[in-house]
Parts: C-alpha cells; sequence; structure tokens
C-alpha cells in the first residue's frame, strides 16, 4: 500500500498510482469475471511479458487490490482474485469501458 508520504494529493492522481498502467487495468477486467492463475492470465493478456504480469500482480497485491490464494496440492495452485477493494474499483473500469464503446461506434460511424 502506498504510505502517507506516497500518496498523492490530488485523488485522482492517486487513482492513476494505483491502477494507471494498462496492464494492471487489463488485469483487474479479467480478475472481475473470476479468479485466474497466472498463466492464464498471461496467455490471455496478448503481448504481457512474465516480468511485467509477475510485476503488476505483487503491486496489486501489496496495495490490496488483488488477493493470492495458494492451495496445498502437488504441484501447488495459486489463483489470483480482485479483493474488496479491488471490486470497490469496479466502477472505474465500467465507466471505461462504456465511454470506449461509444468512442469505438463514434469512429466507425465516421469511416
Amino acid at each position: 500500500m502506498l504510505t502517507k508520504e506516497e500518496m498523492p494529493a490530488c485523488p485522482v492522481a492517486t487513482t492513476v498510482a494505483l491502477i494507471g498502467s494498462k496492464w494492471k487495468l487489463l488485469i483487474m477486467r479479467n480478475l472481475r469475471v473470476r479468479p485466474w492463475r497466472f498463466n492464464e492470465l498471461k496467455k490471455d493478456l496478448e503481448g504481457i511479458s512474465q516480468k511485467v504480469l509477475t510485476d503488476s500482480l505483487r503491486s496489486l497485491e501489496e496495495d490490496g487490490i488483488v488477493t493470492r490464494t495458494v492451495y496445498p496440492e502437488v504441484p501447488p495452485r495459486v489463483e489470483y482474485a480482485l479483493s474488496e477493494l479491488g471490486e470497490s474499483m469496479w466502477p472505474i473500469i465500467a465507466s471505461m469501458e462504456t465511454w470506449g464503446l461509444g468512442y469505438q461506434k463514434m469512429v466507425n460511424e465516421g469511416q
């Protein structure tokens, strides 16, 4: 989580600091549907490197947006899911989806 000293004064900047990267938003979009395993996310998020996915998931987990569950199986199974805090951010992503659909429609009608 961001410390008090690291937290920007502007609430929009705080949100951007937490979920402002392309990959974090797409990870959250996927996790909204169901829990995902690492390799499932890697395959679905075309173009993401293993390092970026690992770093993004760790950051989201540290900030309390994503939970990581390790199941005591052989081999171990690890799943990522949105936490309650992560779920509370869904209206932001839903608004982005609505805006994106409108933009796509406008562009397609203009062609």
